[in-house]
């Protein structure tokens, strides 16, 4: 466990060290332009966002397979190397080279978490993937930083501190990590189980598994209205990068404090079914409050309350794993993000085109106001909360006992 929340840790470290000189890099091999670094910044999202669909089900899947260990470390060593090619590119295409190679490696997040489902008991998965979110939140807040501070130095700079990151935990992951799937609980390879529909004909097997997969595809939808942040508290509040930066910040320390010490202890007083409702049923406020907020001080009170959101996911994933096979949990979890890449593709131009439609001059589609993506991202969290209550409920083969 220690292992691979590292591992998650470093790998969202290093995706964060390199966001703000991304597109820095990019500008400069388009000769300035900071109108061609947007449209070529758009298409690595999107590229990035494709890779991880069509790989995290097939890595996933190879782990079913050929056990966790050699996908994990295959990944850091990729993604290591991917880094250090990032770091030398010459030019535009062999950056863009490094960011396809880059959502490929990436892709492991997947066979880590059936890493954690195989070492775990069913009663304490929940917090176990609570402390997946906290890895994840502990890189938002650390890597943006670290990149900043690195890349006034050097723009290429936090390429390398990534590279190095990564290769030092793949070796220590070689000398460290043991198997956690043993030979008898494999199950076969199958390309029709291995691409991205195939994988989610899983979730179909079960209700409650579709259920709960529809429901966590609206969470990941909602996840994505933090593309028009940056945008939305400048326009309307006119906060400097600085402040903009402390809110990101003060966002991944919910992550932290919600992942690593409450998911455990709401799960053991409540149950994942109460758990899921309650993270569900208090998030969508703190969305609602972004959007309707008049100034930067209102706005900073729905921080705490989204954070609470980030109890939902931890207890979903502890509700569908027991429905899966040992040797299938690669597979769920290939599926699951599946659908984040889904919501990836999907959510950034959604939520982005609705923010400029309401700040367009005369608004012809008559929207609520600039703050119309958080209310977007609201209602989707308060549609789960009646969703989950349906496909967890009780006595009907579509739930578990809470």
């Amino acid at each position: 466990m220690t292992f691979i929340f590292v591992t998650i840790m470093l790998d969202m470290l290093a995706m964060g060290m390199i966001a703000p000189v991304l597109p820095r890099l990019i500008t400069e091999f388009e000769g300035g332009s900071t109108v061609r670094a947007a449209e070529m910044m758009g298409l690595f999202a999107t590229v990035w966002a494709l890779m991880q669909f069509f790989c995290s089900p097939l890595l996933g899947s190879l782990s079913d397979r050929f056990g966790r260990r050699p996908i994990v470390l295959t990944s850091n060593f990729g993604l290591g190397l991917d880094y250090i090619v990032m770091a030398l590119a010459p030019n535009m295409s062999w950056l863009f080279l490094g960011r396809v190679v880059s959502g490929i490696t990436s892709s492991s997040v997947p066979t880590a978490m059936a890493y954690i489902t195989d070492v775990t008991p069913p009663e304490k998965r929940a917090a176990s993937f609570g402390m997946v979110s906290a890895a994840l939140g502990l890189g938002l807040v650390l890597g943006p930083a670290l990149g900043g501070l690195l890349g006034n130095h050097d723009p290429r700079l936090p390429f390398w501190v990534s590279a190095a990151l990564s290769l030092v935990n793949a070796l220590y992951g070689l000398f460290v990590l043991p198997e956690s799937l043993p030979p008898e609980k494999r199950g076969s390879f199958s390309w029709k189980r291995a691409n991205p529909v195939g994988s989610l004909v899983l979730l179909k097997r079960h209700r409650m598994l579709l259920g709960l997969a529809c429901v966590l595809l609206l969470s990941y939808l909602t996840q994505q209205s933090f593309n028009t942040w940056v945008l939305y508290l400048d326009y309307r509040y006119g906060w400097s990068d600085r402040a903009v930066g402390l809110s990101l910040g003060a966002v991944g320390m919910g992550s932290i404090l919600v992942g690593g010490f409450l998911v455990r202890r709401v799960v053991k007083l409540l149950g994942e079914r109460r758990t899921m409702l309650v993270g569900y049923g208090v998030g969508w406020i703190g969305f609602a409050i972004f959007g309707f907020a008049h100034s930067g001080k209102e706005f900073l009170i729905g921080i705490p309350l989204m954070s609470t959101w980030g109890l939902a996911w931890p207890a979903a994933q502890g509700l569908m794993t027991p429905h899966v096979a040992a040797n299938e949990q690669g597979q769920l979890q290939g599926a699951l993000q599946g659908l984040r890449g889904i919501a990836s593709l999907i959510g950034p131009g959604l939520f982005s085109w609705t923010f400029a439609e309401a700040i367009r001059p005369g608004n012809p589609l008559h929207l609520p106001g600039p703050g119309t993506p958080f209310m977007m991202a609201s209602l989707m969290l308060l549609v789960a909360v009646p969703l989950t209550m349906w496909v967890t409920r009780e006595k009907r083969g579509l739930g578990v006992p809470d």
